[in-house]
């Protein structure tokens, strides 16, 4: 019901949606590499992250202080074993553009581990709860056919109200839809094999993001890394999104 609502404010979020385009400059994915391996015990683990901006480590400079890159490390400083990891995705990314150019065009090499990091977009670009339950239903039942032994790991869209980027009000009207978004997303997550991790808590958004106020920085993306390390591993159950 709110979800429906927040259509009565679609106004206002176009209206605060240019302002703060018009005020943040547009980042691009981190350099280095997308694929790299950490030192350990045969036999390896393998680690896909796939989904938006990111995804491929946007907001910061070096890929190795990146999302996937960090949570290789930590995986491997866990467990002792060699972890081969791989980040795919791009810039403004949707759960629908994933399945349909992102995923196809993957090898199937044997990834045993896979994390989701997709909704943001769905979610800022308006898009209903029944599209968003189709598209990213659609890339879970794609992930479980192509790899259906990996573990696979949906983090929740997070909370646009601690972005500084965002206006209080445009943050609040996307609150509301991502709040749906989640709900869907761990219904679909229970429903299709796949775990969904609890939210990230932003405790500190001075540090946790970069200069445009909106994608994590280098500490950002060590904060998510270590959030999401026990449920990749299978250390913690499924949470409420």
């Amino acid at each position: 019901m709110l979800a429906f609502l927040t259509w009565l404010a679609f106004p206002i979020y176009v209206w605060q949606g240019l302002g703060v385009r018009r005020r943040t400059t547009r980042m691009l994915p981190a350099q280095g590499p997308v694929m790299h391996e950490v030192g350990g015990q045969a036999p390896a683990i393998s680690l896909l992250v796939v989904g938006d901006s990111s995804a491929v480590s946007v907001g910061i400079e070096q890929s190795e202080y990146g999302l996937a890159a960090q949570l290789a490390g930590l995986i491997a400083e866990r467990t002792g074993r060699a972890v081969r990891w791989r980040a795919a995705g791009f810039n403004s990314a949707t759960s629908g553009q994933i399945r349909d150019y992102v995923l196809p065009n993957l090898s199937s090499g044997p990834w045993t581990h896979i994390v989701l990091a997709i909704g943001t977009n769905d979610t800022k670009n308006f898009h209903s709860v029944s599209r968003f339950k189709k598209e990213f239903g659609g890339l879970l039942y794609a992930l479980r056919a192509k790899w259906p032994e990996a573990r696979v790991v949906w983090s929740p869209v997070l909370e646009f109200t601690r972005a500084p980027a965002m206006p209080p009000l445009l943050g609040r009207i996307l609150e509301i839809r991502a709040t749906e978004m989640n709900r869907m997303g761990e219904r679909l997550c229970n429903e299709r094999g796949a775990i969904a991790a609890a939210r990230l808590p932003i405790t500190n958004p001075e540090a946790g993001f970069a200069s445009d106020g909106f994608h994590a920085s280098e500490a950002g993306y060590r904060a998510w890394a270590e959030h999401l390390l026990d449920f990749v591993l299978g250390d913690k159950a499924s949470s409420p999104a």
